[in-house]
């Protein structure tokens, strides 16, 4: 009978019991929201269960109720940027949510030079570090995971910007904020999710590369790493998946290095990346990228031509890429230490294109059009409104050829905004190039100091010249 009676009364308490509203990693303490948008809040709740959510940024009581899956969302309105506020989120239990900023939210992700943090060896940075102490600048840093499904949630907290921290944070994604800050004076909230060695596959959805034949092809060209996963979807599902309802303004992206042996379909591939992370986020948030820098790898022409994939890529509508082939220490290491100067370059890029903060020099003159005179081939180019400047006596790095595809050194001349090419010995010339190599450094630079991205004329087979 005492059993029986212990047995009712255990069945009885657990049918009282009422699962307690919980909430996902990146929604805490010290985060920062999306300034003037309809942001989401969400978690986990008893089925049915009512929730309330207030905030002291205004009066407003948002409500919501537990779907039959345990799962609650909802999205409440926040104001111009500010702070610090608290959040209370009533329900079976109570949770209040303190030191909470409105501002910018940033994604930095990609490989190994996102990765990239003071800790590596940084130590030009270390007064940047010692002096990092800010409340206005956050950090979410997602710790390497992969997993074969999208995952709800991830391991990882908000903390205020301070020496120790920093320096264990995206070197480039700090940068990247502290300049936003210093000129927008608003917080800003940077989530970083890197891998270093993985390819641009294992960050997107599994589905958009097994739904196309081209790139499924790509992928199993890959080799399998010694530390980084390179099955498609792995950390898109683990490391990126979990933030997609949090509000974001945009990503910034250093990646490519590993997709070098794949680089005629990486145009292909990077685009779907993109479009799929917008459609995640439902937004057509701007998208920000680093071209690699100049590498001696073991192969011609394939981080060139990695490089060039880049640059088709900013036919995607909003994206934006800093050219970085100025801010290289030794082409034989594929992490360049400098790093400051990327980030304030993407910043300069978001500054000007998002925030309309005009900066004087925020894009690499790209080339244009070429026009054939005789012997002489004149290049066109984008971005060079006040024109161009060469870095020393002679412009490097030009070549030019006739229809042999026998390219020569160039002699070059710059008048006005343009460049005059010609070669000896080449009298009819049908094609020019431009720091096309895989460690080309070249010392061609808009009047505002911005090196002039690498270019080819032709469209030859680079595996058989």
């Amino acid at each position: 009978m005492k059993i029986l009676t212990t047995f009712v009364l255990l069945i009885s308490t657990f049918a009282t019991v009422k699962a307690e509203v919980r909430l996902p990693a990146i929604i805490g303490n010290h985060m920062v929201l999306q300034q003037k948008s309809r942001v989401k809040l969400w978690g986990w709740c008893e089925p049915g269960e009512k929730i309330k959510i207030n905030s002291t940024w205004d009066t407003t009581s948002y409500y919501t109720t537990g779907s039959t899956e345990a799962k609650w969302l909802t999205e409440i309105q926040t104001p111009a940027a500010g702070g610090p506020y608290t959040i209370t989120i009533n329900g079976n239990n109570k949770i209040e949510l303190e030191d909470v900023m409105i501002g910018e939210v940033w994604i930095c992700s990609g490989q190994s030079n996102m990765e990239m943090n003071y800790n590596w060896g940084l130590k030009e940075y270390t007064n940047d570090m010692e002096n990092a102490t800010n409340k206005s600048i956050r950090f979410f840093h997602i710790p390497r995971l992969t997993s074969g499904f999208p995952q709800d949630d991830t391991k990882a907290k908000w903390v205020v910007c301070n020496p120790n921290d920093v320096k264990q944070f995206s070197a480039v994604g700090y940068f990247f904020g502290r300049t936003l800050y210093d000129n927008l004076q608003t917080a800003v909230g940077l989530i970083e999710a890197s891998w270093g060695g993985t390819p641009a596959e294992v960050w997107t959805p599994k589905e958009v590369i097994e739904n196309d034949s081209i790139l499924k092809r790509a992928a199993n060209k890959i080799t399998p790493g010694s530390g980084w996963p390179v099955k498609a979807g792995a950390t898109y599902n683990a490391m990126i998946h979990p933030v997609t309802n949090y509000n974001i303004a945009g990503v910034i992206w250093y990646q490519g290095e590993s997709n070098t042996g794949t680089f005629d379909t990486y145009q292909q591939l990077f685009t779907a990346m993109i479009g799929a992370w917008r459609r995640a986020w439902q937004s057509e948030m701007p998208f920000y990228y680093v071209q690699i820098a100049p590498f001696a790898y073991g192969t011609p022409y394939i981080g060139a031509a990695l490089r060039e994939a880049q640059t088709k890529t900013l036919a995607t509508p909003k994206t934006r890429m800093v050219v970085i082939s100025d801010l290289v220490n030794d082409v034989n290491d594929i992490h360049p230490k400098i790093k400051k100067e990327v980030g304030v370059r993407l910043a300069n890029l978001a500054l000007s294109d998002a925030y309309g903060k005009l900066k004087p020099a925020y894009k690499s003159p790209m080339y244009k059009n070429l026009e054939v005179k005789g012997n002489k081939v004149r290049i066109y180019f984008d971005n060079v409104e006040n024109g161009l400047m060469i870095k020393g006596r002679d412009a490097s790095d030009f070549y030019i050829a006739e229809a042999d595809k026998k390219f020569v050194k160039a002699q070059v001349k710059i008048e006005g905004n343009t460049v005059v090419v010609s070669g000896k010995e080449i009298k009819n010339p049908v094609a020019v190039r431009f720091g096309f190599s895989n460690t080309a450094m070249p010392n061609l630079f808009s009047k505002e100091g911005l090196p002039v991205n690498l270019f080819r004329t032709d469209n030859w087979d680079l595996t058989s010249n």
